[in-house]
């Protein structure tokens, strides 16, 4: 009887894991039809380096929907250097995602993420165009310190809206 119940045990084990497998590669499949902008513009100017971990990237909105973004699909630590075009994130083992200034559309703080809560605005959340039509999030832990220089520096690339009044 006990060789059965291990048996049972094992075999569930086994069926979770592969549906965990197919489900991360089905979502894979799901997200390869957008790219992470990659590689840093020549002559960009490094303005400051920032320690991060990068947590994830969702929908916009919607921050406990994962998207599989290649070279953002993992959690990885890495270094986010903000440049005079824009923010370069680096992270262990991936190539340099940039994210330039117009693609950039919001920079706020963020409490809850997949796979990560922490104190009351303990995460950097920087909404970014993928594409022409779709704005997602991607959400940054600093190593050291309180987001609010990560922030101000980030929020300081948005371009200004023309807004059509006179200056």
């Amino acid at each position: 009887m006990r060789d059965i119940a291990i048996a049972i045990t094992i075999a569930v084990a086994v069926l979770v894991l592969l549906t965990m497998l197919f489900a991360w590669r089905r979502r894979l499949r799901r997200d390869s039809v957008h790219t992470a902008p990659l590689g840093v513009p020549e002559h960009a100017e490094v303005l400051s380096r920032h320690e991060v971990l990068y947590v994830s990237t969702t929908r916009h909105g919607e921050p406990l929907e994962r998207l599989a973004i290649r070279p953002l699909a993992y959690r990885a630590r890495g270094e986010l250097a903000i440049t005079d075009r824009g923010a370069a994130l680096c992270l262990d083992g991936a190539p340099t995602v940039f994210l330039a200034n117009d693609r950039i559309a919001e920079v706020d703080r963020a409490t809850v993420t997949i796979d990560r809560v922490v104190e009351s605005g303990g995460l950097v959340r920087i909404a970014w165009h993928v594409d022409a039509d779709t704005i997602v999030d991607s959400y940054l832990r600093p190593a050291a310190g309180a987001p609010d220089t990560l922030i101000s520096e980030l929020q300081r690339l948005i371009p200004a809206h023309d807004t059509g009044a006179p200056s």
